[in-house]
């Protein structure tokens, strides 16, 4: 079943401070929502999300974080750490959000809908580990998934945000 897109941009989350927000805060913008993880083996990509975040932020778009602990106790740290952890190691500034789950029975709101996209290999479902990356247009649509193995400055994500913007 498909979501309808005004959806999303009704969907709660809180920042990492513990602030509510919705999705909603970032409409009118290209999006890169990404789940994270502080003890990953890709958490390096955390260097790419900011330079992709810095490169494209004054035509509209962002980065949005949001830590999960479902994969291997990955981010098992507290809300503080993980905020120091990304700006000391990596200088991150774009947005970061409390941790939450992305699959299974307390799967967020927010996954619940983008669980629904499908990969370049035309697969949906549960996001496979850290560091999966959606990317949404303007008008809140769902357009690509790459999976973790794509690295955030892979050619197919600068193009793909490129024709976004």
């Amino acid at each position: 079943m498909k979501h309808d897109v005004s959806g999303l941009y009704e969907i709660p989350v809180r920042r990492i401070n513990g602030e509510p927000a919705s999705i909603g805060d970032y409409k009118d913008k290209v999006l890169l929502i990404v789940n994270v993880a502080s003890k990953c083996g890709r958490t390096p990509q955390y260097a790419g999300l900011q330079r992709l975040y810095e490169r494209f932020a004054a035509g509209g778009f962002t980065v949005l974080g949001f830590p999960c602990n479902q994969f291997n106790n990955e981010e098992p740290g507290s809300a503080a750490e993980i905020e120091n952890f990304c700006a000391v190691n990596y200088g991150v500034t774009f947005p970061l959000f409390e941790k939450i789950e992305v699959n299974g029975p307390g799967r967020h709101p927010l996954y619940v809908h983008l669980c629904e996209t499908v990969d370049d290999e035309r697969q949906a479902g549960d996001v496979g580990w850290n560091f999966e990356k959606f990317l949404i247009d303007r008008r809140g649509r769902p357009k690509r998934r790459f999976r973790k193995t794509i690295e955030p400055e892979d050619i197919r994500i600068l193009k793909a945000i490129e024709t976004e913007l």
